[in-house]
C-alpha cells in the first residue's frame, strides 16, 4: 500500500515518519521524500491513527488524486534541486513526465490551477534557495554555483537571482541577516 504525504521536504522528514510508522508497528517497506509503502492495507482506524500522528508532527496524509499528484510533483523538484543536483541537467517536463506517467501539459495546468503559480515558478524559486543556501557556505564561485544548477551562466543566475529576491548574488553574500527560506514554505 502506498500513501502520500505532505510536507516531506528532508531526510529528517523521513526519519521522523518512519519512527512514527515503527511505534504504530506498521510493516514498512520503503520511505522516500512524501511518500511510504507498507507491506500491507491498513484499515480505517489505522489511517484515521496514522493522519493524526503525522498532523501532529507537521505532515498531512494525503487521501485525493490531485493532492497526491501535486505533493509528488513538489517532492521531485525538492529532491532534484536539493538534494541531486548532479541530475539537475535534465529538461524539468521530460523528468517529471517520466517519473510521474503523465503528460507535462496535464502536469503543468493541474499543478497552476491548485497552486496558483506554474511548475517552473516553483522550480526557480527552489533553484534560488539552493544559490543562497550555497553563497551563505561561501565553498564556490558564481560560476562554479550556475554550473551546479545547471545555469547557462553566471550572468544568467545573477539576473534571475535578483528578479527573485531583489539583491545580486554578490550583495546577498555580504548580508548579515541572511534571508533564506524554509523548503516547505516555498
Amino acid at each position: 500500500m502506498k500513501l502520500y504525504i505532505k510536507n516531506m521536504v528532508c531526510g529528517r522528514c523521513e526519519v521522523a515518519v518512519k519512527s512514527e510508522l515503527e511505534k504504530m508497528e506498521l510493516p514498512i517497506i520503503s520511505i522516500k521524500l512524501g511518500e511510504i509503502e507498507l507491506s500491507r492495507e491498513l484499515v480505517e482506524e489505522d489511517i484515521k491513527e496514522l493522519a493524526h500522528n503525522l498532523k501532529n508532527l507537521g505532515f498531512e496524509l494525503l487521501q485525493d488524486e490531485t493532492s497526491k499528484t501535486i505533493e509528488q510533483i513538489k517532492n521531485l523538484i525538492v529532491d532534484l534541486v536539493h538534494h541531486r543536483n548532479e541530475n539537475i541537467k535534465i529538461n524539468l517536463s521530460t523528468y517529471l513526465s517520466e517519473e510521474l506517467r503523465q503528460d507535462y501539459s496535464t502536469l503543468s495546468k493541474l499543478f497552476s490551477d491548485i497552486e496558483g503559480s506554474t511548475i517552473e515558478h516553483y522550480f526557480i524559486a527552489h533553484k534560488v534557495e539552493k544559490v543562497k543556501e550555497l553563497l551563505v557556505y561561501d565553498e564556490f564561485t558564481l560560476s562554479e554555483i550556475a554550473f551546479q544548477l545547471n545555469y547557462s551562466s553566471a550572468a544568467h543566475l545573477s539576473n534571475q537571482f535578483k528578479k527573485v529576491t531583489g539583491f545580486s548574488p554578490t550583495h546577498f553574500r555580504k548580508l548579515e541577516d541572511y534571508s533564506r527560506k524554509q523548503i516547505d514554505s516555498l
